[in-house]
């Protein structure tokens, strides 16, 4: 297997290379008569595509997405079929001769040494399939995701720590996210990073950073034991993204700090007679199963590893050399991460209410 397509009911297939003519999806097993069209997609991906800002990279595509299949209008409007819904998007600023040093050096820090030892070949172009221009289709992929979930399931992310720069918990704002440059989320930290993320890009290195998850409105029982819980298939979902080393869900690491009592969420009976919880230590799974509280999760990006610095590396002749990246990269690729983080989720969650819905009715 290839393993180029993720998840079980809901189904995602991409395709394509970083600097080919076009990358896309092929989405299976969308239900029908659910309403889709491609100004449903566009808006998710206007927030990820390229050369927003001086501190993503200046590559200058308009990420149009295209569906090419699975959507019919009977007169009524366009909806699904339940037939695969098929997208495309075509690379438009592609610009190959930036990459023709590294035809032979692999990049530290970058697939190029992996998928030569895999395959015995590699499209050097960008990165080529290694590429987080792949990302794209993920979020249009995510975007059917959320016509599948409706409107009770309300998925954001924010980056919550550039460098050594943390938000506080407490101060963490989701509406802040799209409304800078950064999609930090707190208005009230943008001009110090703004600051701090200038003085990496200008000095030609790039920064690591945390993105936050939260996601509510997901009812009780989603997931399933022993393996497919949704914690592991939503921490597996992050952990494809390019540059993405870590995932914690709810307390995460800090819950090997915790004693018994601090870490067990207790529980009361509301006003309604439902179950209330009285924290989210768990992050809104036990078992595997979503209990109805936000589920919660914390995603650790890698520095871009993309600098202008000279790195010491090896040629596929077996020859030692420095290497300098040259194009134009993200100085801090968790930026643009933040819509793949919740397309991902969005993803998975609509493959889990599914499968619930396949198994309890």
């Amino acid at each position: 297997m290839s393993h180029n397509t993720f998840g079980h009911l809901f189904r995602v297939t991409t395709w394509g290379e970083s600097h080919g003519p076009a990358i896309g999806c092929v989405v299976d097993g969308c239900p029908p008569l659910i309403p889709l069209t491609e100004a449903d997609l566009q808006p998710w991906l206007d927030r990820r595509k390229p050369g927003g800002s001086r501190f993503v990279t200046q590559r200058q595509e308009s990420d149009t997405a295209q569906i090419l299949s699975g959507v019919f209008d009977d007169g009524e409007g366009p909806v699904t079929t339940g037939t695969p819904v098929s997208i495309i998007i075509h690379n438009e600023d592609a610009r190959s001769k930036d990459y023709g040093e590294i035809a032979r050096a692999f990049r530290p820090g970058h697939a190029d040494f992996t998928y030569q030892s895999k395959y015995g070949v590699r499209d050097h172009r960008g990165g080529g399939r290694s590429s987080a221009r792949e990302t794209a289709v993920r979020v249009a992929a995510g975007a059917v995701a959320r016509k599948v979930l409706g409107d009770g399931v309300r998925i954001r992310a924010g980056v919550v720590q550039l460098g050594p720069h943390r938000i506080a918990p407490e101060d963490v704002d989701f509406d802040a996210v799209y409304d800078n440059a950064l999609f930090a989320a707190s208005s009230a930290v943008v001009p110090a990073w703004e600051e701090y993320l200038d003085g990496v890009r200008k000095a030609g290195s790039s920064i690591g950073a945390v993105v936050a998850l939260e996601v509510t409105g997901v009812p009780a029982g989603w997931g399933a034991p022993i393996y497919g819980k949704l914690d592991a298939e939503l921490a597996a979902a992050m952990m494809s993204i390019n540059a993405v080393k870590g995932v914690e869900i709810g307390a995460g690491f800090e819950a090997a700090e915790l004693s018994g009592e601090e870490n067990a969420d207790e529980m009361r009976l509301g006003d309604d007679g439902r179950p209330v919880f009285l924290s989210n230590k768990a992050g809104g799974v036990l078992g595997g199963i979503s209990t109805g509280q936000p589920v919660t999760a914390r995603i650790a990006f890698k520095p871009t590893s993309s600098i202008l610095t000279p790195r010491q590396t090896i040629t596929r002749d077996g020859a030692e050399t420095d290497l300098r990246t040259k194009g134009r990269h993200d100085p801090c690729v968790a930026l643009r991460g933040v819509p793949v983080v919740e397309a991902m989720a969005a993803c998975v969650l609509a493959d889990a209410m599914l499968r619930h819905r396949a198994q309890v009715g």
